[in-house]
């Protein structure tokens, strides 16, 4: 055994979120990290003395890729293939595959084959670049909200000194407006600026608790034409959290289904299910968690607007007249405070958000 295989490097590539083996140029498995036995549903002292070729369900393009990095033809080589299952297990997992050179002190070489899942590659990409531009409004509303507050405060002792000195009633009423609307202003900013201030509290708590919340409030809105359906998985661990903002951020969701369950709400038919499980081996945020609780919010609504599914999460969107377009996006970023995601699948009939938020000390 080489220095390349002791236990702390068994350690850091159980750590990753990506699918890690080390295999000698014929193919022979030395070494495989937690992340592809789970994926591979097979132990690693299975796995490890394997072909490592057997795995894949084209294995000659891996051929080729691992001699060539043998041969130092090339550095690292990178490829598309598809991880082959049981018969009867799962189907083909298409993966993006990068092989490079590794330490080796036998008779043959060894390479570090990384694969990451092309679906999740896609779904990290996605959320490296929301968390860009989640970062960039951030930074722009704060600085926006600051530049309002000022001249807010100024204009509104202004109406009020004008509301003092007012000869009549007309331009009392004058007065009373401008007042009125600085205010509204005021708490828009309020607002904007609310999910920035303070550190979540943490504590722990049960996630059926703030379901059951949540769907006594919405219920108490929504009192007629609307059934909010249960589908909890009484296992579920407790979870660490503030539990005011995870109320906050699952409201959200769920009022803004109800909202565009407007017309369905009228049919007398519209219906929201509240859906909990455990997720397994969930990436979020560039790291892969053990577990993960997953909540989903599945409305029979209309549906997303196409043109609005890429930017519902973006401050003052909104699908809706007379919508804010905050509602989402504090959700995000309270479940973001969380270390956990918030997704949404939408189609004509169905529309569904998933979060999900990682349990302490699971990955």
């Amino acid at each position: 055994m080489t220095a390349a295989f002791d236990s702390r490097t068994q350690e850091a590539y159980d750590r990753l979120a990506t699918l890690v083996a080390l295999v000698r140029v014929d193919g022979i498995c030395l070494m495989v990290n937690t992340a592809l036995e789970n994926t591979l549903h097979q132990s690693r002292r299975k796995l490890t003395g394997s072909n490592a070729f057997e795995w894949f369900a084209e294995p000659t393009p891996m051929r080729e890729a691992l001699q060539r990095v043998a041969d130092q033809t090339v550095m690292t080589s990178r490829l598309q293939a598809s991880l082959h299952f049981h018969p009867s297990g799962p189907s083909d997992l298409p993966v993006h595959v990068c092989v490079s050179p590794a330490p080796s002190d036998g008779p043959l070489p060894i390479v570090l084959v990384e694969m990451t899942e092309t679906e999740q590659q896609a779904r990290l990409e996605r959320e490296e670049h929301a968390n860009d531009l989640i970062e960039a409004h951030k930074q722009l509303l704060r600085n926006l909200a600051h530049e309002i507050k000022n001249p807010l405060g100024g204009i509104r002792g202004a109406a009020q000194l004008l509301a003092l000195d007012a000869a009549s009633r007309e331009v009392s009423e004058y007065t009373d407006v401008v007042i009125h609307e600085v205010d509204r202003l005021q708490t828009l900013v309020d607002r904007l600026l609310a999910p920035h201030q303070g550190a979540p509290a943490r504590a722990r708590l049960n996630i059926h608790e703030v379901c059951e919340r949540v769907r006594m409030l919405v219920l108490a809105e929504f009192a007629r034409g609307l059934q909010i359906q249960r589908d909890y998985d009484a296992s579920l661990p407790d979870l660490i959290g503030d539990r005011e903002r995870l109320i906050q951020a699952l409201l959200n969701i769920v009022r803004n289904a109800a909202q565009a369950l407007s017309q369905r709400i009228a049919q007398g038919d519209a219906r929201i299910v509240l859906r909990t499980r455990i997720a397994r081996q969930a990436t979020l945020g560039g790291r892969r968690h053990r577990l993960a609780i997953q909540i989903d919010v599945e409305d029979n609504g209309p549906g997303v607007p196409h043109a609005l599914r890429e930017r519902i999460f973006q401050p003052l969107v909104s699908g809706r007249a007379g919508g804010s377009g905050l509602g989402l996006t504090l959700a995000q970023t309270y479940v973001q405070q969380h270390g956990g995601i918030i997704e949404c699948d939408s189609v004509p009939g169905q529309t569904r958000f998933t979060l999900l938020l990682p349990l302490a000390d699971s990955r």
